[in-house]
């Protein structure tokens, strides 16, 4: 990345490496943010995600390379870097004998605010996330959800540039997940740079729109998330039919009329995919294989033409998991 002026960006790596004893962390990463963009990481266990949010929130210093907050050397200038951050980590970190408002007022006066200031930002804060009503409640009588969006608003008291969540809806319901991605979009929306580590791919493939695969401490492949689907495959074409009875009968079908390409049709879940070979029109096989299995009598609840999915991407572009390996 040598030449890249990272003062356009966000957030700015380069070479960052980061080791625990012998196990190597974080092994020569590059990584340019734009601003106002949800940036996606994602990677295996043991990758080194968690070390890089470290690193960039200045909990953590560099054994080399160089990483750049909103301008602001983190090693350098720290106390540069901090005003303009916020994080929330993989799990809330919320003072649970304290009330939703009074989570939000101590970071408020942590962070300097006037008492009449932090009220108010408090108060705007515990509205804009849908806890108003239970502001004044300890919050260890809230829900799981609940708590992380009171994590979520006591990472924005101080209204952050640049804003790092690691694995922010571990053990969410799927109700307060999608509330979260609101919250995030909205963020977005408002001028914020958010930098998402997750394990979710469904959630990176709807939230971000660039991610970064890493793996052993580098970055292996970046992209839109249509991109990297784009870099491991072409189309896939996918039958399911209704009767899983049917399901070899259906296989030998899509084989005979797709061909075998790549190993030929795969079989899970009650579900077929075969890859399509470069170059050959998934509408034409799509036609093909419908009219087939109508002449066979076998009805399917799934019939269609998709990209590899991001599930595919990330078995695809990292290596084994890593034994003993530091996050």
């Amino acid at each position: 990345m040598q030449g890249v002026e990272h003062r356009s960006h966000a957030i700015y790596t380069e070479e960052l490496a980061k080791r625990y004893g012998t196990t190597t962390a974080l092994a020569g990463l590059d990584l340019a943010v734009a601003p106002g963009v949800v940036q996606g990481v994602l990677g295996p266990n043991g990758a080194g995600k968690t070390t890089l949010i470290r690193i960039l929130a200045t909990l953590l210093r560099p054994d080399a390379g160089r990483a750049v907050v909103g301008g602001f050397d983190v090693a350098r200038q720290p106390g540069k870097v901090r005003p303009l951050i916020g994080l929330t980590g993989q799990f809330a970190a919320v003072d649970e004998d304290l009330t939703g408002q009074e989570n939000l007022l101590l970071i408020a006066r942590l962070l300097e605010l006037g008492r009449g200031s932090a009220r108010r930002r408090a108060a705007e804060l515990l509205d804009r996330f849908g806890l108003a009503e239970v502001g004044r409640r300890l919050a260890k009588t809230y829900s799981g959800g609940m708590r992380r969006r009171l994590d979520l608003a006591m990472g924005l008291v101080g209204e952050p540039e640049v804003l790092f969540l690691d694995e922010p809806t571990t053990g969410l319901d799927p109700r307060s997940r999608g509330e979260l991605w609101d919250m995030v979009r909205g963020l977005v929306a408002g001028g914020a740079t958010v930098l998402l580590t997750t394990q979710d791919l469904a959630e990176a493939d709807r939230l971000a729109s660039q991610i970064a695969v890493i793996d052993h401490g580098r970055v292996v492949a970046s992209g839109t998330p249509a991109e990297l689907k784009a870099r491991v495959g072409g189309q896939s074409l996918d039958v399911r039919p209704a009767e899983r009875g049917e399901l070899s009968k259906a296989s030998a079908i899509v084989a005979e009329v797709v061909g075998t390409a790549d190993g030929g049709p795969a079989e899970r879940d009650g579900t077929i995919t075969v890859p399509l070979a470069p170059g050959s029109s998934g509408t034409e096989a799509l036609a093909a294989v419908s009219l087939r299995l109508g002449h066979a009598g076998i009805e399917v609840t799934e019939l269609g033409l998709r990209l590899a999915s991001l599930d595919e991407v990330f078995l695809s572009l990292t290596g084994p998991q890593h034994e003993g390996g530091s996050e």
